[in-house]
C-alpha cells in the first residue's frame, strides 16, 4: 500500500511548503519508480532532498531531483544500487562504465561481441512522463508502470495520453531493441502488456449491442501487432461504441465469420507491415452483405496502419490517424 499511496506529504503536498520543490510522490512519478523506492535511497544511500522542514515537510529542488535521475540511469544499466549511489554523487553519467563494467553494466570480460550501446532510451523532446514510464520499464517496475501508464490516462485522456506518452516510449523502446541485439526484447514485452492492461482498465465495461452500429476490429492473417487496435477498441468504447475486438492474426474464414454473425457499421483491419496487408481480403469483406431483400447492407471497411501504405483501395476508408479513425467509426456507427 505504502508503494501506490504514498505518505501525506505525497498527497497534492498539502502538507508541504509551496514553491520550495517537488514532493517525494511527485518525484517517483517524474523518475518512474515507487515512492517507497525514493525514501530507500534516501535512507540507506544519503540520497536525500536538500531542503526541508520536519520529517513530513519533505522537498526536493532540482539539484536533488537530478542526482536521483543520475541513480535511475545507473541502476537501469545492472550496476548495484550501492555503486550506482556513489556514481550518481559523483556526477558520473551511464556513459561512464564504473571499474570492470562496459556500459551497460556488464563485466568487460563477458562484453566482447555484444553491443556497446547504453541502456538509455533516446526519447527526444518529449513529455516528462516518457521519461518516468520509460525507466519503469526498464527497471521492470510493474506497480510503478501501472500507476505511472494510468495516471497518464487520467490527466491527458486516452487519446492524448496514446499519442504523446505511450506511443513516444514505446517507439523508444523499439528503437532500443533494434540497435541493442536482444538484450531489450524483454523490455519491450513487458512494456507492451502493462499498456494492454492499462487500455483494457480504462475501457472495463462493454458498450451494449446496437443493431447495425457495432464495429468489428480485427489485424490482418499474419499480423500481431495489437495495441493499435487496443487503443481504437478502447476509445470507441469511452464514446459508447459497441465494439467487437479480435485481436491479432484472425484467419480469413474467421474474420468473415465475425462479419456475418455480427453485421456490423464498419469493419477497421490493421497491417503493420506491407507483407500482410491484403488487398483482396479487404474488399472481399467491403463486399459482404446481409438482411432483407431490397434493404441490403454492407460495412464500410476502414484499412489501418503502416501496411497499407501505397494500397490505394477503391471504395475504403483509409483514415490518416488515430483520431480520424475513431471518428469515422463513430460517425459510421452513429444511432
Amino acid at each position: 500500500m505504502d508503494a501506490m499511496a504514498g505518505n501525506d506529504e505525497d498527497r497534492n503536498g498539502e502538507n508541504a511548503p509551496h514553491g520550495v520543490g517537488l514532493t517525494t510522490g511527485e518525484v517517483a512519478r517524474r523518475l518512474g519508480v515507487a515512492p517507497t523506492t525514493v525514501r530507500t535511497w534516501d535512507r540507506r544511500y544519503g540520497l536525500g532532498p536538500e531542503t526541508h522542514s520536519g520529517r513530513r515537510h519533505r522537498r526536493w529542488t532540482a539539484g536533488d531531483v537530478a542526482l536521483l535521475e543520475r541513480m535511475c540511469a545507473w541502476t537501469a544499466t545492472g550496476v548495484p544500487p550501492a555503486e550506482a549511489a556513489r556514481l550518481a554523487r559523483r556526477g558520473e553519467p551511464p556513459t561512464a562504465a564504473p571499474p570492470g563494467r562496459t556500459p551497460d553494466g556488464a563485466p568487460r570480460s563477458a562484453a566482447r561481441g555484444r553491443s556497446r550501446a547504453g541502456s538509455g532510451l533516446r526519447l527526444g523532446d518529449v513529455r516528462q512522463e516518457c521519461r518516468g514510464i520509460a525507466r519503469a520499464a526498464l527497471r521492470l517496475d510493474a506497480a510503478a508502470l501501472d500507476d505511472l501508464l494510468s495516471t497518464a490516462i487520467a490527466e491527458h485522456g486516452l487519446m492524448a495520453a496514446w499519442t504523446e506518452v505511450i506511443m513516444p516510449t514505446l517507439q523508444a523502446v523499439g528503437r532500443k531493441w533494434e540497435t541493442s541485439g536482444e538484450k531489450y526484447v524483454e523490455v519491450e514485452h513487458f512494456l507492451s502488456w502493462h499498456v494492454s492492461g492499462a487500455l483494457r482498465r480504462t475501457a472495463s465495461a462493454a458498450v451494449a449491442d446496437r443493431p447495425g452500429a457495432t464495429a468489428v476490429l480485427a489485424c490482418v492473417p499474419g499480423e500481431n501487432h495489437t495495441l493499435p487496435l487496443e487503443v481504437l477498441s478502447a476509445a470507441l468504447t469511452e464514446r459508447g461504441v459497441p465494439v467487437r475486438m479480435f485481436g491479432g492474426a484472425l484467419p480469413v474464414e474467421s474474420l468473415v465469420a465475425a462479419v456475418r454473425r455480427t453485421g456490423p457499421a464498419a469493419v477497421a483491419l490493421w497491417a503493420q507491415s506491407r507483407t500482410t496487408a491484403s488487398r483482396p481480403l479487404a474488399q472481399h469483406v467491403a463486399g459482404m452483405e446481409w438482411g432483407v431483400r431490397g434493404a441490403r447492407r454492407r460495412p464500410v471497411v476502414l484499412t489501418l496502419g503502416p501496411g497499407w501504405s501505397g494500397q490505394t483501395v477503391a471504395g475504403l476508408v483509409r483514415p490518416a490517424g488515430l483520431a480520424e479513425a475513431v471518428a469515422a467509426l463513430e460517425s459510421v456507427a452513429a444511432p
